[in-house]
């Protein structure tokens, strides 16, 4: 019951809408019992000219109303149903129309506004929930789940209300008619009720498994595309098929399950509705035939049970609909109730700037139970280029992901100018860093756009300087397009070399007073290098720099240089220090030597 309360918290914001759709709804089910009921002037005066005769005895306002009926010529009474059919198919409709129209109308606004919260809520996230998580599974959430919630609301709470409303409203007919028969039909109904809750409780486990195993596919199809170029080129399209196919086939299988399960409830319906119409027909028509009912009010009782029987098998449709979006929102919640590691305080203060020196100060941090930074203690001036290096996995990257608060340390402290960074606003602090990675992130979109990512609104003067200065101008300017060239998915339609002057650009209108460059040239062949490199050079003169580095002669130039060893300082100084010495990073720049 609670997590079906939290599914419904999507519909509180349109409360109004869904009980104007509501009053439509009854509405649309008392007109359905009204054209019903006419089948009893229609049988007992109009076609046959007898007397219609009720086993109950009526209210006064009721009597008099039949007693009319029963007074008007079958020709008379003819020609006011013609026109009263007519009008009560035109409210029907009426009302039928927006019913639909407004509830599809709330679905609508709630996959929107569940689709603006979850991506709202990925961007607030810290970056370990993204490690942690599957690109393909996150996708899933915020469209097969909210697709579930969805239908949930457009078809399942339309059928809940207008299916209810029709079991009401035809239910005391039968009551009104002969209550004395619709002890026959309360056995069956419970009997239903109980295979509803049994398959409606074992479909919302399946339902949870199914959408699991749709991560799984989303997942697949996300890495193999994203990857594409790794499948083809170890010739792994087989490999990545027959896995693919298993996951697909998985998620068949639990499908057919929740199906099979599904399907049951149809013909069981059918059968206990056919059982209960059958002892009343054999009892009522007994009484048709001693004349103690008429034939036409014998037939909207008999019409009234069926219809009474036909919602519930609706509302065992409507109750596998919300277990599934019970379970849909069950995995929706989860993600909107994470809460991110990397919090800023209520009492944050702007950075409004950077002039003295950056301090991790006795830093310690670890994944899980993993150990990978231990007691970095560093001083890094303003102005000046820190180099770090080591051997991989050694904590170098982590080490700099710690500067713009992607993560928070276990222990330590990191300052600039003095200020703990945990005391500043994560945009502030992030608006003081630029970022040059080994993995060139640019978007499906214009070149323009990309180099202006880091500052909206730059103007096209700013963006051609940033870009001349990457040396990234000439080979843009032969593009068919020029800067309003789209570059296609993770920019693939240009080079590395091309991409990565790209992003330098980027950083470069951004112009931060702080900079980390994480091995920006390891993956360029040695002209694109060059190319690069020298763009580089201008991106960090007059920033603090933090430079990883695999190819130790590109940090020969730096102030200092920090070798990372197994999460701890293992030695600092300058190249030339450091190549004096008998240590690490002697024997990892001797191996590079011996290798070129």
């Amino acid at each position: 019951m609670r997590d079906y309360l939290k599914l419904l918290k999507f519909i509180r914001p349109y409360l109004g809408k869904f009980a104007l759709a509501s009053i439509c709804m009854v509405f649309s089910a008392i007109f359905d019992g009204v054209s019903l009921a006419m089948m009893v002037p229609l049988a007992d005066k109009v076609l046959t000219n007898k007397t219609i005769i009720l086993p109950v005895k009526l209210p006064g306002f009721l009597a008099n109303f039949v007693d009319k009926i029963n007074a008007i010529t079958p020709l008379v009474l003819l020609n006011y149903m013609a026109i009263a059919i007519v009008l009560l198919f035109v409210l029907k409709g009426f009302f039928g129309f927006w019913q639909s129209y407004i509830m599809s109308d709330i679905g609508q606004r709630i996959v929107r506004d569940i689709k603006a919260k979850l991506y709202a809520k990925f961007q607030s996230l810290s970056l370990d929930y993204f490690t942690h998580k599957r690109g393909g599974e996150m996708i899933s959430r915020i469209t097969n789940d909210v697709k579930l919630v969805e239908n949930a609301v457009s078809y399942g709470s339309t059928d809940l209300v207008y299916q209810g409303a029709q079991v009401i409203i035809f239910f005391s007919l039968t009551m009104f008619i002969y209550a004395k028969f619709v002890i026959f039909i309360v056995p069956p109904l419970a009997i239903l009720g109980y295979l509803i809750a049994v398959v409606g409780k074992k479909l919302r486990k399946l339902s949870k498994t199914s959408q699991e195993k749709m991560a799984d596919t989303n997942s697949i199809l996300y890495e193999t595309i994203i990857g594409a170029r790794i499948v083809k080129g170890f010739n792994m399209e087989e490999y990545e098929i027959k896995k693919f196919n298993k996951v697909n086939h998985d998620y068949y299988r639990v499908s057919m399950k929740s199906i099979k399960r599904l399907l049951l409830l149809s013909p069981a319906t059918e059968i206990l509705g056919c059982i209960a119409g059958v002892i009343i027909f054999f009892l009522g028509g007994r009484e048709v035939i001693a004349g103690k009912i008429s034939f036409g009010v014998f037939g909207l009782f008999l019409g009234s049970l069926l219809s009474t029987i036909r919602p519930f098998k609706k509302l065992s449709q409507v109750n596998s609909l919300n277990q599934q979006a019970v379970a849909a929102s069950e995995r929706i919640y989860e993600v909107l109730e994470t809460e991110p590691t990397v919090v800023e305080l209520p009492s944050a203060r702007e950075l409004s700037g950077f002039k003295n020196n950056v301090v991790f100060s006795d830093v310690w941090f670890n994944y899980g139970d993993n150990p990978v930074l231990k007691g970095i203690s560093l001083d890094v001036p303003y102005g000046s280029v820190l180099a770090i290096v080591g051997p991989s996995g050694t904590g170098k990257t982590t080490l700099l992901d710690l500067i713009p608060r992607f993560y928070d340390p276990k222990q330590g402290k990191i300052l600039i100018d003095g200020v703990d960074i945990k005391e500043v606003s994560l945009k502030s602090l992030r608006q003081q860093v630029g970022i040059v990675t080994q993995e060139t992130i640019l978007f499906n979109d214009t070149i323009k756009a990309n180099i202006a990512y880091g500052k909206p609104g730059a103007g096209e003067d700013e963006i051609k300087e940033a870009a001349e200065q990457a040396n990234a101008h000439d080979f843009i300017s032969h593009l068919p397009q020029g800067y309003d060239t789209i570059i296609g998915d993770r920019g693939m339609r240009i080079s590395g070399g091309e991409r990565q002057r790209i992003a330098i650009a980027r950083a470069l209108l951004k112009n931060p007073p702080i900079l980390i460059l994480d091995e920006a040239t390891s993956q360029l062949d040695s002209q694109s290098e060059r190319v690069v490199q020298d763009a580089l050079d201008r991106l960090i003169q007059g920033r603090t720099v933090f430079v990883i580095a695999h190819r130790l002669s590109t940090v020969r130039n730096a102030r200092k240089i920090v070798v990372l060893d197994k999460g701890v300082i293992a030695e600092a100084g300058t190249h030339d220090e450091l190549l004096g010495r008998e240590g690490l990073y002697k024997k990892l720049y001797l191996m590079q030597e011996i290798g070129k």
